[in-house]
């Protein structure tokens, strides 16, 4: 710690979910050790990354590609299980098993230009002068809700994905659920089981895959968002660019009549829905299965973003900042991208701290 009350380290990894575990697991393989050269912060309370926020329906048995952490596998885990509580005390025995001394609950309020050539991260721990950064905030404290005319007249209640309670609260309801992703297709199919009425609105017509998802088919899926991420466009999930793959659920769903779409509604009224054609449709509850966007706020000192809005990369390094690196970012979404991007970053890192010296 300098006379000024900064510390000073070679990394600061912000964010203890996939990406940011993978980060922190191989910059203990290159040598650097928890808080002497690095550091990891997380706000959240305990460990699990977002996992530990998901709604208590979502088992472990109903988890789509969750590939396990660097260096350690899951296994042993009962499918029955919340996927909260198995993921979390997977990533908590982790965290113990490699002494990653993640400093939590910590928030990082901004990341601006230091003294020295290192960037300052400001949280409410204190400051930490570094001379890289990994930020692997996700995106789930930043969930998306579209407005459309009349939101605030609507009566009913009005949830997101970031705060979806389970399918017995809707017991009983008229339920609208917008989205055409894989949560807005778990809601609805679970909902459908214990409410009164659901009806499906989506912005596009939704895409049901056939047949396995490949590695091929992964790889183009990843090209098309990082092309995205290239020209410093907003990034897509990769979901968003797959398809909902059709297992025996979504086929019976389909049969019942439950995944029969209706497009887009143009405004809410204060008992439901409408549409400039004529159709209404009344409800008691809105779910909000329209996404995230990515938790980059604390880093807008840096001025990393592009006129399209999005932070231009190459790899995982911001291309305005070649201290900063972004994982769990567009094409490194995913659980088995945020491992890989892990490794990439660090590797990248290793490679600025040899050519520029700790002093300068």
């Amino acid at each position: 710690m300098n006379e000024f009350g900064v510390r000073e380290v070679d990394v600061v990894v912000i964010g203890a979910g996939q990406a940011g575990l993978s980060g922190a697991y191989h910059l203990r393989r290159a040598g650097l050790e928890p808080d002497r050269d690095f550091v990891v912060l997380d706000h959240a309370p305990r460990p699990g990354g977002a996992w530990q926020f998901r709604w208590p329906s979502l088992t472990y048995g109903k988890v789509h590609g969750m590939h396990a952490l660097p260096g350690m596998e899951l296994t042993g885990a009962a499918g029955d299980r919340p996927s909260s509580e198995v993921i979390g005390e997977y990533f908590a025995a982790y965290e113990d098993a490699f002494g990653l001394r993640v400093h939590r609950p910590v928030e990082v309020e901004a990341v601006r230009e230091g003294d020295g050539g290192r960037l300052l991260v400001e949280t409410s721990e204190g400051r930490y002068a570094t001379r890289a950064l990994i930020n692997a905030t996700g995106t789930w404290d930043r969930p998306f809700w579209p407005r459309y005319p009349g939101h605030d007249t609507f009566r009913g209640r009005q949830v997101h994905t970031a705060g979806y309670p389970g399918p017995d609260a809707f017991a009983g309801q008229r339920v609208i659920v917008v989205g055409g992703g894989a949560s807005g297709t778990q809601h609805l199919m679970e909902i459908a089981g214990v409410a009164a009425e659901t009806t499906w609105v989506t912005r596009r017509p939704p895409v049901f895959r056939e047949g396995p998802f490949d590695e091929e088919a992964g790889r183009e899926a990843v090209a098309m968002v990082e092309e995205r991420v290239r020209l410093g466009l907003p990034p897509k999930s990769v979901v968003s660019v797959t398809g909902l793959p059709l297992n025996d659920a979504v086929r019976a769903a389909r049969a019942a009549g439950v995944l029969d779409r209706l497009p887009m509604f143009d405004r809410l009224t204060e008992h439901g829905a409408a549409w400039d054609d004529g159709r209404t449709v009344e409800a008691d509850v809105i779910v909000w299965a329209t996404g995230f966007r990515p938790v980059i706020g604390h880093l807008a000192p840096l001025r990393l973003r592009e006129p399209g809005g999005g932070i231009r990369l190459e790899g995982t390094r911001a291309v305005r900042d070649e201290r900063v690196h972004l994982v769990g970012y567009g094409p490194s979404a995913s659980t088995i991208g945020a491992n890989r991007a892990g490794r990439a970053a660090v590797r990248e890192i290793g490679r600025l701290l040899e050519r520029v010296p700790a002093g300068v």
